[in-house]
């Protein structure tokens, strides 16, 4: 009885795995899938959702080389197989191969777009295996013929003594298999701030809003017909940037409807589907979620949300914890495209006006550039799943400070920026939505991946110098 082991092969993501066989004179037993241990040696969390089993009734029996569109976990019950792999998917190792000998103390982890193949080698042959999405009906996929001369597998029974379908027999050389495209990204929300930063570091995704625009898609996650409808099968990672975001206006009973049905029930909706395709879900959450009464918040402190756009957010939080594989980023004051305060001040500055704005709201800018780097970042480096504060750096600030910062970028003496209290602002402003006053977050977290968030004067003059 030997050790499960996890080795890798000359075709990237491709694994064979060595199970230990359990037997006596009755037989024997193996853990033909065990998560926990194999995940642990770097099997991918491929979540399986279907099990199929072939059954080869005479030796020589041969099926391939197809490359589905999904994941596969490989292994025999009984017999003896030799087992043969070709890389059909995009980039440098497209036409890889490897081929081994397979009985029931070995299984083979195929990723998607890497064809499998096999040759039976004893009568009585069943070859088993799991995938991570259901078989659809109509589904294209690559195909190569098993006797391509670049491929060159070396079948341990010629193929003209072999037992081979006549759609196998049809199926083209690698010279024109059109290789599979990677799964897709999905920019949801495209059209706002967040939404147009993110464009820049995922180019090529697709992208839905609420509204149709240059290349956007209408996509209404609340339209039950419309999501069932869309192919959320084809993308890898889905990028949740909409949200509703008028804090005051959600205190009234329109504005209350439309922030849970952005920010609570659409985020749900995303990540049932996480679950049920295995995309990543990468959704956006605000520092609103907390009292504000914390002087440094941390990921995993208690929600404590005082209006209805933070009761919201903070129920689209706990909607997207549900989605195995999820990246919650949790900010503060974002800065992009479109209206929002560095410009409103940089407006008023330029027109002369001295404005008050609050002193005792202490935070840190986050410019959607920064954002949108940030999530590049989490998504190729692999990071653990969960949530991560993110802002740019440096030393916090209050509104009145960053405005003050504004108006001496423009010219302006930032005694022309008047200091008030939160209390004193809204006195005289009715259906106003209670603020958190601390809203600085632990940037612990997401520097441990490896990122360094920029500091945040460093963004506002690059930012001002583009306006």
């Amino acid at each position: 009885m030997s050790e499960l082991t996890v080795e890798t092969t000359a075709i990237p993501g491709l694994l064979v795995l060595r199970l230990p066989l359990h037997g006596d004179a009755r037989g024997w037993f193996k853990e033909n899938w065990q998560r926990e241990k194999m995940l642990a040696l770097g099997l991918p969390d491929f979540g399986p959702v279907q099990n199929n089993i072939s059954y080869n009734a005479s030796r020589g029996a041969t099926r391939g080389i197809h490359a589905e569109p999904w994941d596969k976990f490989v292994s025999l019950a009984t017999g003896r197989i030799f087992g043969a792999w070709v890389d059909l998917r995009e980039g440098e190792s497209f036409g890889a191969t490897f081929h081994l000998e397979m009985d029931p103390s070995l299984a083979v982890y195929v990723p998607r777009g890497v064809a499998n193949s096999y040759q039976a080698l004893e009568d009585h042959t069943a070859y088993t295996y799991l995938v991570n999405a259901h078989w659809r009906p109509g589904v294209a996929y690559p195909a190569l013929h098993l006797g391509d001369e670049t491929a060159a597998i070396p079948w341990p029974i010629p193929l003209e003594e072999a037992e081979v379908s006549e759609k196998d027999q049809n199926n083209p050389r690698l010279a024109d298999v059109t290789p599979m495209a990677p799964k897709k990204t999905l920019i949801v929300g495209a059209l706002g701030q967040l939404g147009r930063a993110l464009q820049a570091d995922f180019p090529g995704a697709d992208l839905v809003d609420l509204v149709e625009g240059e290349g956007v898609t209408r996509l209404d996650l609340t339209d039950a017909a419309a999501v069932d409808a869309w192919p959320w099968h084809d993308y890898a990672v889905v990028l949740n940037a909409a949200a509703y975001t008028a804090v005051d206006a959600a205190e009234t009973p329109e504005g209350r409807r439309d922030a849970w049905a952005a920010n609570a029930s659409a985020p749900a909706t995303l990540s049932r589907l996480s679950r049920e395709h295995g995309f990543t879900l990468v959704h956006y959450s605000s520092e609103y979620v907390f009292d504000g009464t914390q002087p440094d918040h941390v990921e995993d402190e208690p929600l404590t949300p005082l209006g209805v756009y933070a009761q919201s957010k903070a129920a689209g939080e706990i909607a997207v914890g549900l989605a195995p594989r999820h990246y919650l980023l949790r900010t503060s004051w974002v800065i992009g495209a479109g209206n929002n305060f560095v410009r409103t001040m940089k407006s008023l500055a330029d027109k002369g006006v001295s404005p008050s704005v609050v002193a005792d709201q202490v935070g840190r800018l986050t410019f959607a550039d920064e954002l949108s780097r940030a999530t590049r970042h989490l998504v190729d480096a692999g990071a653990d799943f969960g949530t991560y504060n993110l802002s740019n750096g440096g030393e916090p600030m209050s509104w009145a400070e960053i405005a003050q910062a504004v108006f001496e970028r423009c010219g302006r003496s930032a005694d022309d920026v008047t200091p008030v209290t939160t209390a004193d602002y809204y006195a005289d402003k009715p259906g106003i939505a209670p603020r958190p006053l601390q809203s600085v977050m632990s940037l612990d977290r997401i520097r441990a991946t490896g990122f360094e968030p920029e500091d945040a004067l460093t963004a506002l003059d690059r930012y001002l110098a583009g306006q």
